[in-house]
């Protein structure tokens, strides 16, 4: 039990620049306290408080992860307890009609549920640096990607203002070449004043397949009419669209580095080869899932665990003659995308991941529909592998498949 194994239990409601406390001691007295948000003022605290009680500090919060999460950590007389907020949102409402923000009361909130409901509430579990580091990386790499695609939406809202003729002659607009030529000739009035040779020479210096539409493109410049001549809508968007294509390089240049360390990290954990073995795991996707997953075999006890963590396993409820299942909504978001963008990238990479996803299409599922039962039923196969530390192999799932004589084979 929480009560036994803490000389007292916290309730915390975090802001940025004060802290709400609700401190329950054993004789069951409480007391409330603000504490500014700083390093030192939350030390003092906790070391006033950790050696007025001897012994160890339950705190519950409504944060898994953020800046007073890493501040708590730091003391190993120190055990955070995350409460979901959708869990503290209801209970306030359930107690409190009124739904009343109000921070001291959040933190007792906070308290009251890390009490009474202990298998519910329970603690971050140290887990090893190295993935604690991989999951940091691959979360940030997520954040620069999703500002790539908004960098480049910006980009092409910019240019179809004025420009559109660039977004003809590229499909990739995140690419260098193409940031280049919007850096370089931000409109295409002086796009056509540069020499042919120059411009030929421009798309040359580039590798890769552009190469071959080097004449088409050229070709296309020659015959381009300017969408407007206004000059006040010309240089103003001319600005933004070059502002634009600069942060889009940035951003790419930062993923890169982002990607090198997160390769050299991966491939340094015991792990790695485990999720290397899955078939179209690619060198972005294995670091994902290792990332979601952990090293802590004891984080999951079941293959259904993982599906609900990942939102691939489907909600039903009932109320009543009514029973209806819908899409899990309280999940990671990149969790589960993860592992259905994965599950996509096998139909074209696994015998039998093929024919289940066709299987699945026949009986009239759409695409998505296919890819996520498939999902749901490659985190099967993946929680086995990694609860035994064993290395996928496509031949013996499949001789295990036909030694059952699986329908999924006779297909």
């Amino acid at each position: 039990m929480t009560k036994d194994r803490f000389a007292v239990h916290v309730g915390l409601d975090w802001a940025d620049r004060k802290h709400d406390l609700c401190i329950q001691f054993s004789s069951g007295e409480r007391s409330f306290q603000v504490i500014e948000h700083s390093p030192e003022s939350l030390d003092t605290w906790l070391k006033n408080l950790h050696k007025q009680v001897k012994g160890q500090i339950a705190v519950a919060l409504e944060l898994k992860k953020g800046p007073i999460v890493y501040a708590l950590q730091k003391y190993p007389f120190v055990t955070v307890f995350p409460v979901h907020a959708l869990s503290l949102a209801r209970y306030r409402q359930a107690f409190w009609p009124s739904g009343a923000k109000d921070d001291p009361q959040d933190a007792e909130l906070a308290l009251e549920l890390m009490l009474r409901y202990p298998k519910k509430v329970t603690p971050i579990e140290p887990s090893n640096s190295d993935i604690r580091l991989l999951q940091q990386l691959v979360e940030q790499r997520r954040q620069l990607v999703e500002d790539k695609r908004r960098f480049v939406n910006r980009l092409i809202n910019t240019l179809k203002q004025y420009y559109p003729q660039p977004l003809e002659w590229f499909s990739h607009r995140d690419s260098a070449l193409f940031c280049e030529l919007i850096i370089r000739w931000p409109n295409l009035q002086t796009l056509k004043r540069a020499r042919s040779s120059t411009i030929r020479s421009f798309f040359e210096t580039a590798r890769g397949r552009g190469v071959a539409h080097v004449d088409k493109r050229i070709v296309s410049i020659e015959q381009a009419i300017p969408l407007t001549n206004d000059n006040c809508v010309i240089e103003a968007n001319a600005l933004m669209a070059v502002c634009l294509a600069k942060q889009i390089k940035l951003v790419v240049d930062n993923i890169q580095a982002y990607d090198k360390r997160i390769e050299s990290l991966f491939e340094s954990l015991p792990d790695a080869k485990l999720f290397k073995s899955l078939p179209g795991i690619g060198p972005c996707m294995g670091p994902r899932m290792l990332a979601a997953l952990g090293d802590n075999r004891e984080r999951f006890h079941s293959a259904e665990e993982i599906q609900s963590y990942a939102g691939i396993a489907p909600v039903t409820e009932r109320s009543g003659q009514k029973c209806w299942v819908h899409w899990r909504w309280q999940c990671s978001k990149f969790v589960r995308q993860t592992f259905v963008e994965w599950a996509a990238k096998t139909v074209q990479s696994s015998y039998w991941a093929e024919i289940y996803y066709q299987g699945q299409r026949r009986k009239g599922k759409s695409h998505q529909s296919a890819i996520r039962a498939l999902a749901y039923k490659w985190i099967r196969i993946i929680y086995r592998c990694w609860k035994t530390r064993t290395c996928y192999d496509e031949a013996k799932y499949l001789r295990a498949l036909k030694d059952r004589n699986s329908p999924l084979l006779s297909v």
